[in-house]
């Protein structure tokens, strides 16, 4: 008879209930124990999952005895504390969502602690698991078709910030900026798909249109809303982030292009289908791959359908299920652990270095300084 793993919950709002309702579909996995300090989002997540147990207090869930494994979605400034706390306490499995930390200072600290951690961790960069995101890795991987790699770049035109519990993600000082708080997956994607390591990195970018008009005790919202960054990296290939928060009217919100030296390969994918007006526009777009020839001609065009069970799941075209997959796996000693603490440090420590170079309006050293990899 197959073991059950046993989930227990660090915070648990509309991402943690996004991974709640995947873990629902995840084989002899149960979720046994929640924290929440939101009513709200405790009533939200009862529901999904009633058997659970909701406790007062962090420790409870991380000293729980039916817990095998735990899942942090808190908010992110808070990732670090609850970590160091989990290694103190109990040093078990942790599934850890992005950014793992907001601050260098922080970032330095979970550096120390990834040395002596007995336990794997896994930080939740979704994005590498979109079935899109994954069949155009899959091509550049096989070193097949695309020659020498020399180019990526990744375009985000999405919807503006939600509304979070606190509001504590409309300040820079509670996300690390947006780079960090909605970019560093990107980052990873960067790192993952060129398989080398960044040296430099530039931005410009402002905030221009989104939520100028709030106020929160008095002071007015300051994270960005549009930004260009470019990282050049040890291998001498070059990847750019093109990010708007204001272009939530287009057909596809995520575009991810690699060039070679012999072909292009380029995957588009649409936002989630909860913001998609299917009264005005029918359903939404399929995510679609594009391969690119150079001789002979002829780009070729591949739908990647995404199964419309994990669509209605979460707003990640399926990823966070593939996640959980893998992560169950790695409790039961299938696998390794595919995105490490140091795999999610290195792109929190890219975007803080591309806020950096906003404010100074010079490129970062990542090889040396304050912001070096390592």
């Amino acid at each position: 008879m197959s073991k059950i793993f046993r989930y227990g919950f660090i915070g648990c709002g509309m991402m943690g209930q996004e991974h709640l309702r995947n873990l629902a579909m995840i084989e002899d996995t149960e979720v046994t124990m929640i924290y929440e300090p939101d009513a709200g989002m405790r009533s939200a997540s009862s529901r999904l999952v009633p058997q659970a147990r909701f406790v007062e207090t962090e420790e409870e869930v991380i000293r729980a005895t039916d817990v095998d494994a735990l899942v942090i979605t808190s908010p992110n400034y808070l990732h670090t504390r609850q970590l160091e706390s989990i290694s103190s306490i109990r040093p078990i499995p942790v599934l850890v969502e992005k950014p793992v930390c907001t601050k260098l200072e922080q970032l330095r600290a979970l550096q120390k602690l990834d040395e002596h951690y007995p336990s794997p961790i896994w930080v939740a960069m979704e994005y590498r698991y979109m079935p899109p995101i994954s069949r155009l890795v899959e091509e550049v991987h096989s070193g097949q078709t695309l020659g020498k790699i020399m180019s990526l770049s990744i375009r985000e035109h999405r919807y503006p910030f939600l509304k979070k519990v606190g509001d504590w993600n409309r300040f820079n000082e509670k996300t690390g900026g947006t780079l960090v708080e909605k970019c560093c997956h990107f980052f990873d994607l960067m790192c993952f798909i060129l398989q080398s390591e960044p040296e430099r990195i530039y931005c410009s970018g402002a905030q221009d249109v989104n939520h100028l008009d709030e106020s929160y005790n008095g002071r007015v919202p300051d994270i960005l809303d549009n930004a260009f960054v470019v990282v050049d990296f040890a291998s001498q290939q070059r990847a750019m982030l093109e990010l708007n928060m204001f272009a939530d009217g287009t057909w596809f919100q995520e575009s991810i292009v690699v060039v070679g030296s012999q072909a292009k390969v380029e995957c588009h994918i649409p936002g989630p289908t909860r913001f998609w007006p299917k009264e005005f526009l029918g359903e939404p777009p399929i995510p679609i791959l594009t391969l690119s020839p150079r001789n002979p001609k002829g780009p070729k065009t591949l739908e990647i359908p995404v199964d419309p069970k994990l669509l209605e799941a979460g707003d990640h075209n399926g990823s966070t299920f593939y996640q959980h997959e893998r992560f169950a796996r790695v409790l039961r000693g299938e696998q390794l652990v595919e995105v490490t603490l140091q795999d999610g440090l290195k792109a929190v420590l890219m975007g803080l270095a591309a806020q950096r170079s906003i404010e100074t309006g010079e490129a970062i050293d990542l090889r040396h300084g304050e912001y070096r990899i390592s």
